[in-house]
């Protein structure tokens, strides 16, 4: 069995505004540790398959980053899209340009911008979806067992039909949920049968094109058309062409919530999607008072604040659940409730044509 990784990296993480910008996303900063969040990617990936077998898509923005900070992936494993259009065309594009290099391969799709700490069991639990994905030919994905009632994550609900492979426990999958409210997070916790959408898929090439056929029927045509240019001179403007016209869809939604041949295997390996600044009290040490401190910060009477400075003094006196982020052009001031909102803020920047703070 020959396996493949996609990562995906073109987004913006605008919900980590103003550290994360368009220039350079969340994916490409140090959030923990000494490497960046896509160089932790490779990284880890690389205890399973070799690098010629990693792909990244992205856009085109982002090409030079992803080669500077990965030097040593192969150049034609960067996979462009000409203008982001969401998860399903994403993922589709990867398929066929993966099934050319790498026929019937089994195909690990992951984010670029998780945090996993235990790696070594994060590789295992990998190594046995693929072997799900290959004997069942079907649909894998790694639920994260919930350790507080998220209201932030979609959920993915477990049949009680369980199989044991590699001594992990495996689930046909119910149903995929969209994010709940408290009070229907909680009722998942208390079910037991309920587990954080990861977004880490895993299936073979062979088995997510062919349900591409079947229920997205017109990205499936753009993709063969992009799939006949193959080997032409004029391929990459073919793809930019067709690209283009792909539906602004969510495998999600396309793909994995139709489908009834789905596993799930649950997982605990100390995973966090850092998907907002208050993720930070989740994967950092909090001070004697639960504040995240990070820079020349004086604080007094500061309590569970996330605090971040790029150089300048910032202080604090007499103040709770606040969220300041200083970067060389803008200061974030956000209520720490508000903090998955933070996009509302680039939104009127936008209208009021303030682009250079994006």
């Amino acid at each position: 069995m020959t396996i493949t990784c996609v990562i995906m990296a073109g987004g913006k993480g605008e919900r980590f505004w103003p550290k994360s910008r368009t220039n350079l996303p969340k994916q490409f900063l140090n959030i923990s540790g000494n490497k960046s969040m896509i160089q932790q990617s490779i990284a880890r990936l690389e205890k399973l398959i070799d690098i010629s077998q990693i792909f990244i898509v992205t856009n085109e923005l982002y090409a030079e980053l992803i080669k500077a900070q990965i030097p040593h992936l192969p150049y034609d494993n960067i996979i462009i899209e000409p203008v982001g259009r969401n998860t399903a065309p994403c993922i589709g594009l990867a398929s066929i340009l993966i099934e050319e290099k790498f026929p019937d391969s089994t195909m690990v799709v992951l984010p670029s911008d998780h945090i996993i700490e235990n790696e070594e069991g994060f590789i295992q639990i990998l190594k046995t979806a693929a072997e799900v994905a290959q004997d069942n030919i079907s649909l894998v994905t790694l639920g994260i067992r919930p350790t507080y009632p998220e209201t932030g994550y979609g959920y993915i609900e477990s049949t009680d039909h369980k199989d044991m492979v590699n001594e992990l426990e495996v689930f046909k999958v119910s149903k995929f949920v969209e994010k709940p409210d408290l009070a229907t997070a909680e009722s998942y916790m208390e079910a037991g049968n309920y587990y954080w959408n990861s977004g880490i898929f895993v299936w073979r090439t062979e088995v997510i094109r062919r349900y591409i056929r079947q229920l997205m029927p017109e990205m499936h045509d753009i993709l063969e058309t992009i799939r006949a240019a193959f080997g032409q001179t004029n391929v990459d403007d073919i793809i930019r062409t067709e690209f283009i016209k792909m539906p602004d869809q969510s495998i999600d939604y396309g793909i994995m919530e139709k489908v009834n041949d789905i596993f799930v295997i649950p997982c605990i390996f100390g995973w966090d999607d850092v998907g907002s600044w208050t993720a930070l009290e989740r994967i950092n040490d909090l001070d004697e008072n639960g504040n995240v401190i990070k820079g020349n910060i004086l604080n007094l009477d500061t309590k569970r604040c996330i605090i971040e400075s790029n150089g300048k003094l910032i202080a604090t006196l007499g103040i709770e659940d606040l969220i300041i982020v200083d970067t060389e052009d803008v200061t974030l001031i956000c209520s720490k409730d508000k903090a998955q909102e933070v996009k509302l803020l680039l939104k009127e920047l936008r209208m009021q044509k303030l682009e250079q703070y994006l």
